[in-house]
């Protein structure tokens, strides 16, 4: 996911490097663990209410009209992000992690409590060291990035393919594939984040929609990265 926003140019003022750096990665981390924690609350909460459960299983529209929202609120916040406020984009920001929420509630029906809490905890130490090593790493990591993004489309396509197949072999291909995909993303993603804080920013608001911006990316490769280790770490029911 391209940041679009506008970097400054000679003849604009940008906010003090030195400063902008330790605050924009700041900005982003925090809006990254408060949308991680509201979506596993409404996870939690809408496991626990049969009613929601059955609405959510029970009408496939309501169901499949849930993740077609969650897409259209990311591609609608990236296409967006220069046009609206930066308040707008903590709320559609905050929006798709409770829609997020909704649909995860399913993984609490099918794994144990415990392999999810443990796959959780595997999953930000491994999403943690990645990112430290895409931030203090002297090594371009735009090929890596590039690969991964490519590679991340070779394993969709396959995942539709094997809806119809149901290939248990393939199923484990893609899962491992998906895990090296993010921990790859999650380097590429934090050293891009990085050298847009360089660059400087015009405004304080330029900073907090590119922070918001950020905070989905980071917050996409974690999600996604934990549920392909659910897959393998974690316990059913």
């Amino acid at each position: 996911m391209e940041n679009n926003l506008t970097t400054p140019s000679s003849n604009h003022n940008p906010i003090n490097l030195t400063q902008s750096i330790p605050a924009y990665l700041t900005k982003v981390y925090n809006w990254m663990a408060i949308a991680l924690l509201v979506t596993g609350l409404v996870a939690y909460f809408t496991a626990g209410s049969e009613m929601l459960i059955n609405a959510i299983v029970g009408n496939k529209i309501l169901f499949y009209g849930l993740l077609i929202g969650e897409i259209a609120l990311v591609g609608y916040i990236s296409a967006r992000i220069n046009k609206i406020s930066s308040y707008n984009a903590t709320l559609l920001f905050l929006l798709y992690a409770v829609l997020n929420g909704l649909t995860f509630a399913i993984i609490f029906l099918v794994f144990t409590s415990e392999s999810i809490s443990s796959t959780f905890l595997i999953t930000a130490g491994t999403f943690g060291a990645m990112s430290l090593y895409g931030y203090f790493t002297k090594s371009d990591l735009t090929k890596i990035g590039s690969l991964a993004i490519m590679a991340l489309i070779g394993i969709i396509i396959a995942s539709i393919v094997n809806m119809f197949l149901h290939s248990e072999m393939m199923y484990w291909i893609v899962t491992y594939l998906g895990v090296a995909i993010f921990i790859g993303l999650t380097a590429y993603d934090t050293q891009k984040l990085k050298r847009i804080a360089i660059n400087g920013f015009e405004s304080e608001e330029s900073m907090e929609k590119s922070a918001i911006l950020g905070a989905l990316t980071l917050y996409l490769d974690f999600i996604n990265l934990f549920l392909f280790l659910l897959r393998i770490f974690g316990n059913r029911k």
